[in-house]
């Protein structure tokens, strides 16, 4: 299996990220999720999962950042549109980011349950996007953590794929 997110000039494009206009924000933070095209999915796949981690945010907060988190997205799709994660035009359940943990604790599920783009405060960071196929549907309800996804897909991934990719300061 393959992923592909858009790049331009080796970096996530700004309407994503921290330099996103208005119309892509809420709450001042930008909520356009990025396409990501899907190649090579195994037969028996009948849903996705969809996780994007910040590692280089360790030093800024403590912690890995949480930046979306979904799963039940149908199996046939070729293509994650853009702007799935708020348009509805995709069917999925929703996690908590990290917006939603103790440290922002955000009541606003559209900010914390949502992909909320890349605000890198201290330099470009990496963000490490991954699609999970599984040959099911998970028992999770919107609002689950990434460590229940990870329980709940033990046993399910029949394949994964991953893309590093940078975001400006």
């Amino acid at each position: 299996m393959q992923i592909k997110v858009p790049v331009q000039n080796g970096l996530l494009p700004d309407i994503y990220g921290k330099y996103a206009p208005e119309k892509y924000r809420i709450n001042n933070g930008p909520v356009r999720s990025f396409p990501i095209e899907i190649k090579d999915t195994p037969a028996g796949t009948k849903t996705y999962a969809i996780t994007m981690i910040d590692h280089d945010a360790i030093p800024v907060s403590g912690f890995t950042w949480i930046h979306w988190v979904a799963a039940n997205l149908p199996g046939d799709l070729t293509t994650i549109p853009e702007n799935a994660s708020q348009s509805g035009e995709v069917a999925m359940t929703f996690g908590n980011n990290s917006s939603a943990g103790r440290l922002v604790h955000s009541q606003d599920q559209q900010t914390s349950q949502h992909y909320t783009g890349p605000v890198p405060p201290d330099k470009n960071h990496r963000y490490t996007v991954t699609v999970y196929a599984l040959d099911d549907k998970l028992p999770l309800e919107d609002g689950f953590w990434l460590n229940e996804l990870h329980d709940a897909m033990k046993g399910h991934v029949l394949a994964e794929a991953t893309q590093v990719v940078l975001s400006r300061a």
